[in-house]
């Protein structure tokens, strides 16, 4: 089987294992979020981040205020308010002032956006499966546990999450 995924600098970096380790995780993760961005698009006429807002609404069958929502996907508020505007507008989500603050608001799927997000995700898994595909179960295992002491060593560093 040949290599056809490219490296940053063709993997041509000598000596330091931990810039070649981390050169070949952004290269992994670059193709990976590519081709997710790529097939949303050219599948769904979507985007990641709309997908993204979808998936963490849908662990929230009651909704979630806007704050809420940008902190669990690691973006500002107003990335998070222009794309909820736009699922809105589309149906896909609705949002209610908070009964306790009527300055917050609770985002939650609709049944329309709820049965979208199931199409979404269906093609998503099928998606990350077939690119993990080749990858055994076994190793599989080894690699979560490996970037686990990965995340650990990042966290030991002592910078907060950004």
């Amino acid at each position: 089987m040949t290599d056809r995924i490219r490296e940053k600098h063709d993997g041509a970096l000598g000596g330091r294992m931990d810039i070649k380790v981390l050169l070949r995780l952004l290269s992994c993760s670059m193709t990976i979020e590519k081709r997710l961005r790529r097939r949303f698009i050219e599948q769904f006429d979507t985007t990641l981040p709309r997908f993204d807002v979808l998936a963490a609404l849908e662990r929230h069958h009651e909704g979630i205020t806007m704050g809420e929502l940008s902190r669990s996907l690691l973006v500002s508020n107003g990335n998070v308010t222009a794309l909820v505007r736009q699922l809105e507008a589309d149906g896909y989500v609705s949002s209610q002032p908070a009964p306790e603050d009527r300055r917050r608001y609770i985002v939650a799927l609709t049944p329309q956006g709820r049965a979208h997000f199931e199409e979404l995700a269906a093609a998503h898994h099928g998606w990350i499966a077939a690119m993990f595909d080749h990858v055994p179960d076994a190793q599989m295992a080894e690699l979560y546990d490996l970037l686990a002491v990965l995340k650990q060593s990042l966290g030991a560093e002592g910078e907060d999450n950004e």
